[in-house]
């Protein structure tokens, strides 16, 4: 197994069922609003705006924003992306009324398998958790790219070091997350952000609220 390899596994292996069944309250109530001062409601927002009636949503967590978004049918097909097991278990069993397609695989890899192609992909707080710079990581978008149809978006939210604000908090919890391998976002900042979804995209929004970039693209 590769550094890279263990960096990954290590990123999704606190996603366990203990740390599942707090992390609402957790990351996207407490985390959010008081560290990262992006309250989930602004991601939520992103689902409002983008979510379409053939969607992916990669980096699962919980299910959370799925299922709270309105989608524009009552039949919508909805695919769950994700590497850890467990995670992929919980939200598909949250969201269960959609009977959504359940894929487990490293985005930084290629995907191998057939799989019909989406009218939007989110992608929220995962980029901040792949291993290496973002200029690198943004192969994840490529392999993503790949499954989606003309004109359609992926929208997301990543935590981010540089060009952003941070308070004593973020500092200090981004510094934890970051040691311990749970973040790998040491050299994520705003310019490469906005670098990599313009090099791939059009159409391309980022929004900035705290340590959080809210970002969309068009292919």
């Amino acid at each position: 197994m590769t550094s890279t390899d263990e960096q990954v596994e290590a990123g999704q292996a606190v996603y366990t069922k203990r740390l599942l069944r707090v992390y609402d309250p957790l990351v996207l109530g407490i985390s959010s609003r008081y560290v990262w001062r992006c309250p989930s409601a602004r991601i939520q927002s992103l689902y409002r705006r983008h979510v379409s009636c053939s969607h992916l949503d990669v980096g699962v967590g919980t299910g959370y924003f799925l299922d709270r978004c309105r989608f524009p049918s009552d039949r919508p097909r909805v695919a769950l992306m994700d590497l850890n097991p467990t995670a992929l278990e919980y939200a598909a069993s949250r969201i269960s009324r959609y009977r959504p397609e359940i894929y487990r695989q490293n985005v930084l890899e290629p995907i191998r398998v057939e799989i019909p192609k989406f009218d939007s992909v989110g992608i929220n707080y995962l980029l901040h958790c792949l291993p290496g710079p973002i200029r690198e990581k943004a192969v994840a978008l490529d392999h993503l790219k790949t499954l989606m149809n003309p004109g359609a978006v992926l929208f997301g939210s990543t935590i981010l070091q540089g060009g952003v604000s941070r308070g004593w908090a973020a500092r200090r919890l981004m510094g934890l997350y970051n040691r311990k391998g749970i973040f790998s976002n040491t050299e994520d900042d705003l310019d490469g952000l906005w670098e990599v979804l313009r090099q791939r995209f059009d159409q391309v929004s980022v929004d900035v609220i705290g340590s959080v970039a809210l970002f969309s693209g068009r292919v």
